[in-house]
């Protein structure tokens, strides 16, 4: 470019950066109208029909701009179009196209260097316990989520939604009692175990299991009792990041969009912790981590609402616990133990929970859950954001993002490990519809 004016070499450069930075996107419906302005009372400026390929060069909020072929921009809901997955890992091209605020910093050269946190990461790395008191000390309750949500402009909103988990009838009851009381469980195992010795171990425990059902305090102690012994080392394998706006941040978001959900009473601990990978993970009893990557490749504080949501939906629902239970089953006298043992400080579950964090570390926070958990997790965090006064389609915005990453980006390795493709749980969403949130995919 030697002998040419500055002035002709900038706009040459702008033009070039302009173009590197456009994803690739079809027309997802029928009929898609194109706005003037990201508002939906703009004019129309055009109209597209389904399959139409477009660009899309910028995000404002849930609006892509699309570059239009006169020359000026036009605007489209982020679920009127579909972002293809980028065909190269990094680069400026797949990661510029997703910035509109606190995404891409110093990202597009960690990318391609990520080493994500794998299962031997997770199992092999010790208890941080300065690591986990530090996390605990950003947590916020609900009264002052609800306050700073009502800074933001957010109003809790009632949304009836099928899929909540029902706390049990006794739930929230203090251990010990409720429905199977010590006396009451002692007694049934004593009566279980000596019978065993004159049969096979295992079937007197199945017998175990039926005659003394847990109770939803015995299993919400159990599973708080989890959480903590989990993320402990989770944070020993990757350490909180030293951002204490973004720790404040996501407790912030986090614990107002918990306090929608049917389970508002649990500990809610939100994290972030320091690593490019893009992922995030939902311990039991409500501790979940986000990852710097994922943290930073989110835009507002809605798309961060929708990440957060769809963890916190696994932890409503135990999720994870419910895996850890499955493979304890099999352990017939630890079963039998946790059944007949009082709550408190040394209680049966926290020493279980020591116990099996000793043992399997936090290695379950990278197994596949069956996929209708996570579609289900997907489901349940668009009524919860539209209960904690947000658009549902944050969610989408989140899961265009992930996919436009590209299908080969190292960020997403352990993501792509542990769940549905992106485009799957997009089809899923468009599959089911808005429903009765419709309405609420008109929020800004």
């Amino acid at each position: 470019m030697r002998g040419l004016p500055m002035a002709l070499i900038a706009s040459l450069l702008a033009a070039s950066f302009a173009a590197a930075a456009e994803l690739p996107a079809i027309v997802h419906r029928p009929v898609v109208d194109v706005y003037a302005r990201p508002e939906l009372d703009a004019e129309k400026i055009a109209t597209l029909k389904r399959d139409a390929k477009v660009s899309v060069s910028a995000q404002q909020g849930l609006w892509y701009e699309l570059a239009m072929p006169e020359g000026k921009p036009g605007y489209v809901r982020v679920n009127d179009v579909r972002l293809e997955y980028a065909s190269a890992e990094g680069g400026e091209a797949n990661m510029r196209a997703l910035l509109s605020g606190k995404a891409g910093e110093g990202r597009v050269t960690e990318t391609a260097g990520v080493r994500g946190i794998d299962e031997s990461d997770l199992k092999s790395a010790s208890f941080d316990a300065a690591q986990l008191k530090s996390m605990v000390g950003y947590r916020v309750n609900a009264p002052v989520a609800a306050g700073w949500a009502g800074e933001q402009g957010w109003q809790a909103t009632k949304v009836a939604y099928d899929g909540d988990a029902k706390a049990g009838k006794d739930a929230g009851a203090p251990a010990g009692k409720s429905g199977s009381s010590k006396g009451t469980t002692a007694r049934t195992v004593g009566s279980v175990l000596g019978s065993s010795l004159g049969g096979g171990l295992g079937s007197a425990i199945g017998g175990a299991s039926k005659a003394i059902p847990k109770s939803e305090a015995e299993l919400a102690e159990e599973e708080i009792a989890l959480g903590p012994e989990i993320t402990g080392r989770i944070l020993g394998a990757r350490p909180l990041w030293s951002d204490a706006g973004a720790q404040r941040r996501v407790n912030l978001v986090g614990r107002w969009v918990a306090s929608q959900t049917s389970r508002p009473e649990l500990p809610w601990t939100f994290g972030v912790i320091d690593t490019p990978e893009v992922n995030a993970f939902a311990a039991p009893g409500g501790y979940i981590l986000v990852t710097r990557g994922l943290y930073q490749l989110l835009s507002s504080d809605s798309e961060l609402a929708a990440a957060l949501s769809h963890e916190i939906t696994h932890c409503v629902q135990r999720d994870h616990y419910n895996v850890i239970r499955k493979q304890e089953m099999a352990n017939a006298g630890k079963e039998v133990a946790m059944s007949a043992t009082d709550a408190g400080k040394d209680s049966v579950a926290g020493s279980y929970a020591r116990s099996y964090a000793e043992k399997h570390g936090a290695a379950i926070m990278l197994t596949s859950l069956d996929r209708k958990a996570e579609y289900r997790a997907d489901e349940g965090a668009e009524y919860y954001l539209a209960r904690a006064g947000m658009n549902p389609l944050a969610l989408y915005s989140v899961l265009q993002k992930l996919t436009a990453l590209g299908s080969d980006s190292a960020a997403l390795a352990q993501l792509y490990k542990t769940h549905p493709p992106f485009d799957d749980r997009i089809d899923r969403i468009d599959e089911r519809g808005f429903g009765a949130l419709e309405p609420y995919t008109m929020r800004e």
